[in-house]
């Protein structure tokens, strides 16, 4: 028998293998779809205080970046 879950933000419920499950902070967050990851993860980035997410943003945005212009390289290259 599949395990279900329940979506946290509509409430709608979604097989294993169906939808985003994550475990942050110890909480386990479960969301049928991507539009309801993002819109709670949106407003959880909008919420949290600049100097705790500061760090974290940098570094991401940073590897990110740097992997774009890798690919940049790549295809001048070709």
């Amino acid at each position: 028998m599949e395990q279900k879950h329940v979506c946290l933000v509509c409430g709608k419920s979604f097989t294993e293998g169906q939808g985003i499950i994550l475990t942050i902070a110890d909480r386990k967050l479960e969301f049928h779809s991507k539009s309801c990851a993002y819109k709670f993860l949106k407003e959880v980035i909008m919420n949290s205080e600049k100097d705790c997410i500061s760090s974290p943003l940098k570094d991401v945005y940073k590897k990110y970046s740097d992997l774009l212009d890798k690919r940049e390289k790549i295809e001048k290259k070709i």
